[in-house]
């Protein structure tokens, strides 16, 4: 059987969660340390207690609260199977709507983003809607995404991205706007936008330096290179806690 546990690392660079609710934060990672070693995924392990729907923000984004002593643990789930969870218009205004509303609700304690669908988190995004869109679409589209993950790093409560799977491009700059990454050896995490001539444009330039340096920044940028959880982990960009599989 797959043997998981929880690696947690605490640093210095928590100090600017300061100003949120860091006993709750203690509270998850003890709920996560606690899952049985025989459990396969943490997606079904939260099922039991993932009873309350907030709201369908969209046909791909669903804002669920767990229930039991973790009721003020909110949830963004990822859930377009059939394009990798790639971001298009829907989803981006599903994940600008459940920010909105999680900042709109005091009882929220922490925000966790997870993806529903199996070995992927979030594949960046939607190109192909992209090539539908006109220069002007394209250059809104962008920018609101970038807004979105602002909004998103600002959140009062402190946030934490699951990453099961891949997650690439924007998907990958979301993980990045979040407090926390939690990934397992299976994840597959990069920035290859340049390998489209294009540059990740909803913030990873200047997120994934400050948690890796500019050198290993520029280097994984410049080239477009996917990284595992071990090498992820090595370069410090999970940043407090890691599901490692042995």
């Amino acid at each position: 059987m797959t043997k998981m546990f929880a690696f947690l690392t605490v640093t210095k660079s928590f100090g600017h969660l300061s100003n949120k609710s860091k006993p709750y934060l203690s509270q998850l990672l003890f709920h996560l340390n606690s899952i049985p070693e025989n459990s396969n995924s943490r997606q079904w392990q939260f099922q039991s207690i993932r009873t309350l729907l907030l709201q369908s923000t969209s046909e791909s984004v669903k804002l669920q609260r767990l229930s039991d002593s973790d009721s003020g643990i909110i949830e963004v789930s990822l859930d377009r199977p059939n394009a990798k969870n790639s971001i298009g218009k829907d989803m981006l205004r599903g994940l600008q709507h459940s920010f909105e509303a999680v900042k709109r609700d005091s009882s929220a304690n922490i925000l966790m983003i997870c993806s529903s669908v199996p070995r992927v988190f979030c594949a960046g995004a939607d190109l192909k809607e992209r090539k539908t869109m006109s220069p002007s679409e394209v250059q809104a589209f962008v920018n609101t995404l970038r807004s979105t993950f602002s909004f998103l790093e600002a959140l009062h409560i402190p946030t934490i991205a699951v990453i099961e799977g891949a997650a690439l491009g924007g998907g990958l700059e979301m993980a990045l706007s979040c407090d926390i990454r939690i990934c397992g050896e299976d994840a597959v995490l990069g920035l290859p936008e340049t390998g489209l001539a294009i540059i990740p444009g909803a913030g990873g330039t200047q997120r994934l330096p400050r948690l890796v340096g500019k050198s290993v920044a520029k280097e994984l940028i410049f080239t477009g290179r996917k990284i595992g959880g071990r090498d992820a982990l090595s370069m410090g960009m999970p940043k407090l806690g890691t599901w490692v599989f042995n």
